[in-house]
Formats: C-alpha cells, structure tokens, sequence
C-alpha cells in the first residue's frame, strides 16, 4: 500500500531521515520505533505532507506523494494523529469529528452559504456518520461536551476518531498511548485491533514496546535517521544491532 524509496530529508546540517526505505502491506499493523531523535515523527511528517524529501520518492498504490500537500494526503487516504494531542478544544466532541470529514464532503461555498437543501441533507449525513464513528471509539455520549474537558485518554480516543472520519485506507498513529495508564493503554491496543479488523491498515510510532510487541506484524527500527532493523517482533527483539541502540549493548 505504502513505500518509502530512500527517503532523504536534512535540516541544514542534520540529517533527519536517511535513505530510508519501509514498506506498508495493506491491512497490516506496522510499527516505527526507535531510541528519542532517532526521525520516526519526521518520517511520518514526511508520509502525511508536512515535510518533502530532498531525495528518494514516497508511493502509495504506486503512485507518488512526495510532493502533494497535508490536505492533499487526507483526501486520497492517509489520516494521523499526533505525538501531543491536537484537538480543537473550543469546539464540541462532535464538531471535531466533523472536522475531520470535511475531505469527503460535496457541497461548496454557494450551498453552505444558502443553506440549500442538497447543504442540509449532506449535513445531516455528517452528523450521522460522525455519532457512528463516536459510537465506534466508546464517545458517543460525549458529544455534546467540550474536547477539552474529556480526560487525557479519551482525548486520545477523539483524535483517532477525527482520523477515522474522512475514511482513510491508511492511520498514521504517532505515540496512540503515550502518557496512558495500563488501563488505557490495554483498552487503545484493543482499540487499535478492532480497526485492523475493519480493514484498515496503520502505521504506528511507538515507544511502549509491549504495545508494540502485541500488535505489530512487521516492524521497523529506526536510529540516527537510519533504518537498522526490521522483521517480525521477534526477530526485532533478538536483533543485536537493535539492543546496542536502545540499551548500548548487550
């Protein structure tokens, strides 16, 4: 579904992503991990649009998104969260989902602003996919409140849920259970699995390596910019080159 081909980007001097290459079947999870610094988050700024490599090409069913911009990305298929929570926390739980499903909607500027009838039926439709998908995450009751007023893990939730409304084949997770208790964390990871199972393919970045040990079928790690890794958990986890980068050796 997804191919990185010797992807390149610097920041001056810096190297932040160098010649990497990672492949994305589709319905997989995958996971991109790595020691702090080591460029997963620019990788997946990268894959969504924020950043353009210098070198190498980006693909998605073979065709080339290296250089088409973040809104660009969300309308062929590719949705993400982010490491720090990104919510609009001025508006309701059921607003920011609709957010997100602003890239499959119809109707222009003429038939918002007159409020015609083919505005009011696509309106309606909205609303009713957003308090499906609201229901889907466990936050169908939540939508009258305010995003900021949710708890920390719910707002984790909210943020997936906005991802999911503009029905994307591919959900960049960056850090889904950073700062979650085990309890939070076991029902994201359960989460997760159930929209594997609706045929959704995702790219993870994760530091909680049980996480990503339970979930993943391929990953790939990631130091220094560098691809030095990859292959199923197992063989991640036995990799020597893998334990001298997080744990400086044996």
């Amino acid at each position: 579904m997804l191919r990185l081909d010797g992807v390149v980007l610097r920041f001056g001097g810096l190297v932040a992503v160098d010649n990497l290459s990672v492949e994305i079947k589709a319905e997989s999870i995958t996971a991109l991990i790595g020691p702090n610094g080591a460029g997963k988050t620019t990788a997946f700024n990268l894959i969504s649009g924020v950043y353009a490599p210098q070198a190498g090409d980006i693909l998605f069913h073979d065709r080339s998104i290296a250089r088409l911009r973040p809104h660009q990305v969300n309308e062929i298929g590719i949705a993400r969260t982010y490491q720090n929570i990104h919510l609009f926390n001025g508006m309701n739980v059921l607003d920011n989902v609709l957010v997100g499903r602003h890239a499959r909607t119809t109707c222009g500027i003429v038939h918002n602003l007159l409020r015609t009838r083919r505005q009011q039926v696509e309106e309606k439709k909205l609303a009713e996919k957003a308090y499906e998908i609201l229901e889907f995450v466990g936050l169908a009751e939540k939508g009258p409140e305010m995003a900021q007023n949710l708890p920390y893990g719910a707002q984790k939730k909210l943020e997936i849920a906005r991802a999911l409304a503009s029905d994307p084949q591919l959900l960049l997770l960056d850090e889904p259970v950073a700062g979650m208790n085990a309890k939070e964390k076991s029902d994201v990871r359960d989460f997760i699995l159930r929209i594997r199972e609706r045929g959704k393919t995702i790219l993870l970045v994760e530091h909680d390596m049980k996480i990503v040990m339970d979930m993943a079928d391929v990953v790939y790690v990631m130091n220094y910019g560098k691809r030095i890794a990859a292959g199923t958990p197992e063989e991640v986890q036995r990799n020597p080159v893998v334990i001298e980068a997080y744990l400086g050796g044996e």
